[in-house]
Parts: structure tokens; sequence; C-alpha cells
């Protein structure tokens, strides 16, 4: 990556092999209403998706979970504050890290703007994570977040939403994560991210609606829509591996993280 250091701007090179054709501008409307056509019909697979994620069983919550927030405990019931729907954000930042995951950090920064409007429309959105919750109270005030955090700390909750990993489990490998096993998930990696949904209905009995895990949670980064229509796109290399580029938003000066960090790929985490 180059940098232009009078305008304080980095600059992507093109991928090897991209060659854009240049054209009119009449035959850049041919093509770019062609490729409309792809688009709409894109737009209404989404909407019946969406139609068809919301016709989805539920199953109704039994256990009871606890987790720390920072007016002490917190039931998940309290999780909802007052509204019926709950969004919860699995976030990667064990006991044993020293700061929150790059990847789960950068769908994170799109939470805060986000927020109101979900709180207006009758959603919760909680982020949750398994570092004692001084941690993350640290590490959300290093990033200037807003957003509930708690933490799951001794709670099964990370656990049975299969997004944490007991070592004992990740050395026999065949762990459960986004419907399907990972056979060999790096011993490091305790935990993965995801998505899960919950409903609190008038007699307070909860149920859980949805999950979804690695690129399942890509349409609630919103950087990443932005990428999606610039020149180059993603440009993020062939491996796809958020380290290459994503930093936390408050280190951009520093140098790429080294493949192996908590956002490598991992087989069938895809």
């Amino acid at each position: 990556m180059s940098t232009n250091a009078s305008a304080g701007l980095t600059s992507s090179p093109v991928k090897p092999g991209f060659s854009p054709q240049v054209v009119s501008s009449e035959e850049w409307l041919v093509a770019r209403k062609k490729f409309l056509e792809k688009e709409k019909r894109l737009t209404r697979l989404r909407d019946e998706l969406s139609r068809e994620r919301m016709a989805l069983p539920w199953v109704k919550v039994e256990k009871e979970y606890v987790f720390e927030g920072p007016d002490g405990k917190v039931t998940l019931s309290d999780l909802f504050n007052g509204r019926s729907q709950l969004i919860i954000q699995h976030f990667m930042l064990g006991p044993n890290d020293a700061e929150g995951c790059v990847g789960c950090s950068f769908a994170a920064d799109s939470i805060d703007g986000a927020l109101p409007h979900l709180e207006n429309h009758d959603v919760s959105l909680v982020v949750v994570a398994r570092a004692p919750f001084p941690k993350l109270d640290a590490f959300k005030k290093r990033m200037g977040w807003k957003f509930p955090w708690v933490s799951s700390a001794g709670s099964d909750f990370n656990y049975d939403y299969h997004v944490s990993f007991h070592k004992e489990d990740i050395a026999k490998g065949k762990v459960a994560y986004n419907y399907s096993t990972i056979d060999d998930l790096p011993v490091h990696m305790e935990d993965l991210p995801g998505l899960s949904c919950f409903y609190k209905d008038e007699t307070g009995t909860i149920y859980h609606t949805y999950s979804t895990y690695a690129r399942g949670g890509e349409l609630q980064l919103v950087t990443y829509n932005y990428l999606d229509i610039a020149p180059l796109g993603r440009n993020e290399g062939a491996d796809t591996n958020l380290s290459n580029w994503v930093r936390h938003h408050d280190k951009y000066d520093s140098p790429k993280m080294a493949p192996g960090s908590c956002c490598s790929s991992a087989e069938g985490a895809s």
C-alpha cells in the first residue's frame, strides 16, 4: 500500500490482472442498466430471504443467563431494556486477550449510529464477550463506543450459542460452529464471531429466533457495504484475511498484523 504523504491519505494498488474497460458514456449506460437488472433480482431475493427468516421456528430459552454490566449483575431478560426484541453481537474478547478482535471491532464500529434507530423501533442491541467486565469497559472507552456491552464470564451463554469453545474440545477437534464442524481450529481461538436474536413476549418468556455466524454478519458491517460499491471493491487479496488491512480504528499507523491473528480465516468459518 502506498501513501500520499502530502494529502495524508493512503492509496490501494490495483489488483494484478485488473484492467477496467474504458468506454463512452453511452456504452457505460447500457452496461450499467444491464447490471441493474441483476441488482434488482438480488434485492428481491434478499426480501424473500428476510420473509423466510421471519418464518423460521423459535426455541424457548429455558436457561437463566446472568451477565455482568456497568451496574452489576443483569439477566438476559434485563438486556431487552423494556423492548420486545434483542440482538446480541458475540464479540471475540476473552479473559486472556490483550484487546478486542480486530474483525469484531471492525463490525462494532457500525453499531453506534444505528442504535438510536433500532431502539426507537423496539429493538435492543447489546454486545457480549467472555472477558471480565472491567476489561470490556476499558476497551470500550479506548475505542470511544457508546453501545451496551456486558460480560458473560462465568456463564454458559457463549458456549450454548456456539461462539466459544473449551480448550479440551478444540484439542479433540470437531467444534460446532456455523451449523457445521471445524476440525482444525487453532488452539488460541477460543471464541469466534456471531449474532443471535431473541424475542420476549408479554409474559416475559424469551425465545431464540435466529443466529448467524462468520460471513453471515457482513450485512451489518457498514464499511463493507461502502467498499462493495467502491471502484476496487474490498481489495483484500486472495485470502480475504481482514488482518491484511483492517486495524482497530485508533491504530491505522501501526504495522500490519501477522498471519495467525484472531481474524485469520479458519476452516468452516467462512
